[in-house]
């Protein structure tokens, strides 16, 4: 089954109320419920999606250099993306920063759709995954 994960920075300065009074519950120029979108498409036949909450993700890769490093990233609200015909892909936020998910099953796919806070500072090193800056490893951030 296709799957698309749809992640959303919420803006906290949206209001509800506004956009009831005069734009019948939608959002308008002035007054966006979300502040950015990202949008990523699972090519595989995705089989499940698994929750994952409070766990550690290993962030990996190779400095300029050509040192490897690795860290586990703490507090991590991961989905698990599992395939019968490709790997499985990991997509998720810190707990910190993640707001709420959904999930919902059509004809046509999958949709996963994750909602960000946006009062607190975060990074975005590898496609799906949003890491709080209080939780990024400091051995990672450049002074």
């Amino acid at each position: 089954m296709r799957c698309t994960v749809h992640t959303y920075m919420l803006n906290e300065d949206f209001s509800p109320e506004h956009a009831e009074a005069h734009f019948g519950g939608n959002d308008s120029e002035n007054n966006r419920r979300f502040d950015w979108e990202d949008e990523l498409r699972i090519k595989s036949d995705v089989t499940s999606i698994t929750e994952h909450e409070f766990v550690s993700f290993p962030l990996e890769g190779t400095f300029p250099d050509g040192k490897a490093f690795r860290h586990d990233v703490m507090n991590m609200h991961l989905f698990e993306i599992m395939s019968s015909d490709g790997p499985t892909v990991f997509v998720g936020a810190s707990e910190s920063i993640l707001d709420h998910s959904e999930q919902t099953t059509e004809e046509d796919g999958i949709t996963l759709r994750i909602y960000l806070k946006d009062y607190e500072p975060w990074a975005n090193p590898i496609p799906g995954i949003y890491i709080a800056s209080k939780e990024f490893p400091k051995e990672l951030i450049e002074e």
